[in-house]
């Protein structure tokens, strides 16, 4: 029976300057330009001062998203995805991955009721560098590495670590009682998403239980850390600008411009390229590798 007094308003979802945690309990689901039997929870955009948006897709079966002009990246959560971009089709299944460029003309649709990670940013170009190529693969053929060292807090690097992509986006798994060695301040902002297991993360100046299912925003320079509890490991998949210099010019706060027409596409679209494998610290630059 529904309790119109909900709780007397009790959530754990928050909303500081630089911080936003959303709980599953008070999300809202709508539906986005060109979506077909698919609704959108959406978590981070323009409004709350992101520079990119991020948002939950779920799909009736034979739903399908609606296209976009921006870089997108699609994480499967459930279900099956049926992706078609540069002339071919791919299955993207439960951990499944693809990262399209911007302006890249490709369809999504589900093959049963499924749902999917969706991270959208505008292209901040380098005049030195090729924009990036398309990315169709699988969280489980990516190499994993301990952070710092600590082989109890695990990373996989979706995205390859170089200068043509102007985002990554890492899945990382800390066994219970694993914590992150310090407290951070940077200029990047993070979407991070909980999909398994639970702990406590410092936000500002606040610390919040999170666990499966909550999405968290942290603006630049917003103290975070994150340790994990409980008897099962905590794993997230979390999103950051990189690779460009603070002055570089921000990317439109408009970023969803009137979308292709996918019959009509007369460019080239992107070739397709091997996801990142195996890698270890020794051969990647000395940079915050989180």
């Amino acid at each position: 029976m529904h309790n119109p007094l909900h709780n007397l308003g009790q959530t754990r979802s928050s909303q500081k300057h630089n911080h936003l945690l959303l709980t599953p309990d008070t999300f809202v689901r709508t539906a986005l330009p060109g979506m077909k039997a698919c609704m959108a929870v959406v978590h981070a955009g323009p409004a709350i001062g992101a520079r990119f948006t991020e948002y939950i897709a779920e799909f009736e079966s034979g739903g399908e998203l609606g296209p976009t002009t921006a870089q997108r990246f699609l994480y499967v959560l459930d279900g099956q995805l049926k992706l078609e971009a540069d002339g071919r089709q791919s299955d993207l299944r439960v951990r499944g991955y693809a990262y399209l460029p911007e302006d890249a003309s490709h369809r999504v649709v589900a093959t049963k009721a499924s749902r999917a990670a969706v991270i959208e940013k505008p292209y901040q170009p380098l005049a030195s560098f090729e924009s990036p190529s398309a990315i169709i693969s699988s969280e489980d053929a990516v190499s994993s590495e301990p952070l710092d060292g600590d082989k109890d807090l695990q990373v996989k690097h979706l995205l390859p670590d170089t200068m043509p992509f102007d985002f990554a986006v890492n899945s990382m798994v800390y066994q219970p009682g694993a914590a992150l060695s310090m407290v951070e301040m940077h200029v990047m902002e993070h979407g991070l998403l909980m999909l398994e297991g639970g702990g406590i993360y410092r936000l500002g100046d606040s610390w919040y239980p999170v666990t499966a299912g909550d999405f968290i925003w942290m603006g630049p320079w917003c103290p975070q850390w994150f340790g994990a509890i409980g008897k099962v490991p905590a794993k997230y998949l979390i999103y950051k600008d990189w690779n460009r210099h603070p002055l570089a010019p921000a990317p439109p706060s408009e970023f969803m411009r009137a979308a292709p027409n996918l019959d009509a596409e007369k460019s080239a679209t992107p070739q397709l390229t091997s996801a990142p494998q195996s890698k270890t610290a020794k051969n990647l630059p000395k940079k915050d590798r989180r």
